[in-house]
């Protein structure tokens, strides 16, 4: 593979990623201001400033996780990886469209269960095919273990 290749590569798999979090921000922005406010929610909630920055890197890493999978033979070599990494990541859009858009925290839930575990599924294949790209999702296996938490909380303390 050139080096054009690679670059385009990893550009793609970091678009992608964020690309994801662009879908998912279009039912957080209006949610956020109004009906999310309004919810009780649990001391150790983080402000909501600290979410954009730690979604961002979290993106970064995951894109550049994929990347470094895809360029050890792409999907002929590692279709699984690969493809549970894509659907990892419509989950992870659509969580936002559950919890922001329908404004149903439990069904939103139940959608971060399967996302955990689909996130731990891809970690788990990503780190047999590329220990590195395994190792840059703990990150994000952490982050969305406290997310499910959190939502967890504010289902039950709004139900």
């Amino acid at each position: 593979m050139t080096g054009t290749r690679y670059l385009g590569g990893l550009l793609i798999w970091i678009g992608l990623c964020f690309g994801a979090g662009l879908f998912g921000s279009l039912f957080t922005a209006h949610s956020v201001d109004t009906w999310y406010l309004s919810l009780n929610k649990p001391t150790w909630t983080p402000p909501n400033s600290v979410f954009a920055p730690v979604w961002s890197l979290l993106y970064l890493l995951m894109g550049l996780a994929a990347w470094l999978v895809w360029r050890q033979g792409g999907f002929r070599t590692h279709p699984t990886p690969l493809y549970l990494f894509l659907l990892q990541l419509s989950l992870n859009a659509a969580w936002s469209l559950v919890f922001f858009r329908l404004r149903l925290p439990g069904a939103a839930f139940a959608e971060i269960l399967a996302l955990w575990a689909l996130i731990l599924a891809v970690l788990m294949a990503f780190w047999r095919a590329v220990p590195l790209a395994g190792a840059l999702l703990v990150p994000y296996l952490l982050w969305v273990t406290f997310a499910s938490a959190l939502n967890f909380a504010i289902w039950r303390l709004n139900s």
